[in-house]
């Protein structure tokens, strides 16, 4: 039996459960949730093996019109997954209307690569409702799959899994069958710790902060971190540590947490908050964080 093997990059916009679907497809939580839009600003992979096939998933950012150079960085990882897939799994939701202001669904589907197409949160929706958003992503897609799912239930993944492999290009695999991501620990402590910013901060905090993992240093089942909070603006720093240290506490005792969980080691974590002003519009500092 032939192996066949490809990269399957997950787009769609902000909001629609990539995230949930990639996890759930990988069986491991690799890319953070939460109901906020902008949740995942980079380019995640992760690999599904089977004994004849090898899925190489891309999380990819919400599609959005870029505001700041943060933005415009996020969507050069989108960009690039427009170019280098073997196969496009488009995620659109039960509620979603199908806008494309921002021109992403129309270059999708200029683009002579497959699409699968998952209408997710189905567990939202009733059967009329769920019949008139498939039989609408159908009339965009005409040559594509359209398959109902809910990532979060774990319902119809079998089908969607079906789907993808039949699309598959034959191949060799890409990478070792036991290697489950492209990423560094290092990169997903810093996406726990911003978890834990995005669910215990508001309004414009989450947004306006980045975690920069400054030391990662493994002492046999001890794990010791130290990690900084850039945030743009001093008020931003007094709510990051909150009245007497407490938020900044509950952060970080969160994702020590979900990190001893995820590593499979005790954390010690040291958590610290520096203003970085504009850094979200610098260059050479987006660079730092990972953006391009």
């Amino acid at each position: 039996m032939s192996h066949k093997s490809g990269f399957v990059n997950i787009l769609g916009n902000p909001n629609v459960g990539k995230s949930t679907i990639m996890n759930a497809m990988v069986g491991e939580k690799l890319s953070i949730i939460t109901s906020k839009a902008q949740t995942t600003r980079h380019r995640i992979m992760g690999i599904v093996n089977g004994d004849d096939f090898q899925i190489v998933y891309s999380d990819t950012p919400g599609i959005l019109k870029p505001k700041y150079k943060l933005q415009e960085s996020m969507m050069n990882f989108v960009d690039a997954a427009l170019t280098d897939a073997d196969i496009i799994l488009y995620v659109t939701d039960v509620k979603e209307q199908a806008p494309d202001d921002t021109g992403y669904l129309q270059k999708i589907r200029g683009t002579d690569i497959p699409v699968v197409v998952a209408v997710n949160k189905i567990d939202l929706s009733n059967q009329t409702e769920l019949e008139l958003v498939t039989s609408k992503w159908r009339e965009i897609f005409p040559s594509s799959p359209v398959i109902p799912v809910s990532g979060l239930k774990n319902f119809n993944l079998d089908t969607l899994l079906n789907a993808v492999t039949s699309l598959l290009p034959a191949g060799e695999p890409f990478f070792p069958k036991d290697q489950l991501t492209d990423k560094y620990e290092r990169f997903f402590a810093s996406e726990i710790i911003r978890e834990k910013i995005l669910l215990n901060y508001q309004k414009e905090i989450p947004y306006c902060s980045e975690v920069e993992i400054e030391s990662f240093q493994e002492e046999g089942n001890l794990v010791r971190i130290r990690a900084l909070i850039h945030v743009t603006r001093d008020s931003q720093k007094g709510i990051i540590i909150g009245h007497k240290g407490e938020k900044l506490k509950k952060t970080g005792r969160e994702a020590r947490i979900d990190m001893e969980d995820f590593f499979g080691k005790k954390i010690f974590l040291e958590l610290y908050v520096k203003v970085t002003k504009d850094w979200r519009e610098k260059p050479l500092v987006l660079k730092r964080f990972g953006y391009r």
